[in-house]
């Protein structure tokens, strides 16, 4: 159990997440230390009202013996693996963990967690959907709601927790009792020190299962198949003999039918492999199997994941801001026969190159710091145009659409060089092509 007398914890970056983990800190009696590298607005006051103290980013010198005198450090999940706080916490021997560290020494409910470089949140949503009815459960992790909150709460059976490599790679002992792994690309090697550092982050969802518990994992990818875990119960998914599988008109769990494909509200074939992975995970941990098949019907989908947000007589216009790699461009582009792609943003150090492969994708407008590689990327195959803002990548791709394609803003990238978040991009694309189709003005 992690208590007072394993202190001095050290926090470096105030977001949301170490924000979180203060405030259970100092509920549970244990002494922290704050440091951020850029404090904003309302950091220090954050700090104070959690009974810690902000201390300014140390020299190389100072920070060595502050390193060495704190109990455990833990990072804010973004921190680079190559930042000096992990160099300065690894040569002091202090122990990196993250939040569900804490939770799991805090509260023993079962945990499913869900990782994956695409499709995190949508299968946490809908696993949390299915085992709602049954459990109480509640999504968490890497959203609005870190696990290390959540647990304040007694009512939940047990927690879905969305986990990303950052607080996977960083977790000494995070044992899930149903752990999915959906997918690998390449992604975030801005913070993970090389692609192989990403992979081992992610593998770390499956490191300290047990014989009682259940990985879930997709046969369909090859890295994914490669680290199917030697502990635990495996099932699986992905492909038409897998145990849960979508085959002919229905999806199936062991070979018997559990929903018709026809009846799911979202069916794009990534959704589909979603829905596998959903219903594997919410039946591993208890869900019945009406629950699961009620959760499939009612899903909707998610904002800004492919989602329609306007349509005319020749077009529609769809919103995908949370793509923020090249496979989940491709993933997008897969549900269309021909379309116009809104592509670019700030780069997370991924080669975006792979982006032509995906045939559908007729013509394109780059748009951000990565508009150059857009168009590099494309260049001799398709026309591309080039956009200083969202405003003008809207006009370009209605000019360019050709009746009865699909326009998509699904950019590859992150949003940090114009907005603050996917959220506002997507936002902001939404209401421009409304007002832009004329159904109403931007926000």
């Amino acid at each position: 159990m992690i208590g007072p007398a394993d202190g001095p914890f050290l926090l470096w970056g105030v977001g949301a997440t170490n924000r979180a983990v203060a405030r259970a800190l100092s509920r549970r009696g244990c002494e922290f230390i704050a440091v951020d590298d850029a404090p904003g607005a309302g950091v220090q006051q954050a700090v104070a009202e959690a009974g810690g103290v902000l201390q300014a980013s140390p020299p190389d010198g100072e920070l060595a013996v502050l390193m060495s005198r704190c109990g455990a450090f833990l990072p804010t999940p973004g921190l680079a693996d190559g930042h000096r706080a992990m160099r300065a916490a690894a040569g002091a021997g202090t122990a990196i963990l993250s939040e569900f560290d804490l939770s799991a020494a805090w509260d023993d409910r079962p945990v499913v967690a869900v990782t994956g470089t695409n499709g995190k949140t949508t299968v946490t949503t809908l696993v949390a959907a299915a085992l709602a009815p049954s459990t109480g459960a509640v999504a968490a992790g890497n959203n609005d709601l870190p696990l290390v909150s959540a647990i304040d709460d007694p009512a939940p059976a047990v927690f879905v927790a969305e986990a990303s490599s950052f607080r996977l790679g960083r977790s000494r002992s995070f044992r899930p009792s149903v752990a999915a792994w959906l997918n690998f690309s390449p992604d975030h090697l801005d913070v993970h020190a090389s692609l192989e550092a990403y992979e081992e982050a992610k593998a770390g969802i499956w490191r300290h299962l047990g014989a009682g518990d259940v990985a879930v994992v997709n046969e369909a990818d090859p890295v994914v198949a490669a680290r199917r875990p030697a502990a635990g119960r495996v099932v699986t998914f992905g492909r038409p003999a897998s145990d849960v599988a979508t085959c002919g008109d229905s999806l199936r769990v062991g070979g018997e039918p559990l929903v018709e494909i026809a009846r799911l509200p979202r069916r794009f074939p990534h959704d589909l492999r979603n829905a596998e992975a959903a219903a594997a995970c919410a039946l591993a941990a208890g869900a019945p199997a009406e629950d699961v098949r009620v959760a499939l019907e009612s899903f909707r989908g998610l904002p800004h994941r492919l989602e329609l947000v306007a349509e005319t007589d020749t077009n529609r216009w769809y919103d995908d801001s949370k793509a923020t790699t090249p496979e989940a461009v491709l993933a997008a582009s897969g549900a269309f026969e021909s379309l116009v792609l809104i592509a670019g943003g700030r780069n997370k150090g991924l080669d975006l190159a792979g982006l032509a492969g995906a045939a559908s994708i007729r013509a394109v407008v780059a748009i951000g710091e990565a508009a150059g590689e857009v168009g590099a990327a494309f260049a001799g195959s398709r026309p591309v145009r080039r956009a200083t803002d969202m405003a003008g990548a809207v006009a370009a791709a209605g000019e360019m659409a050709l009746p009865g394609e699909a326009i998509l803003l699904s950019p590859g990238c992150t949003s940090f060089d114009w907005y603050e978040s996917y959220r506002q991009r997507g936002e902001h694309f939404a209401a421009l092509v409304r007002a832009a189709v004329g159904e109403g003005g931007p926000e």
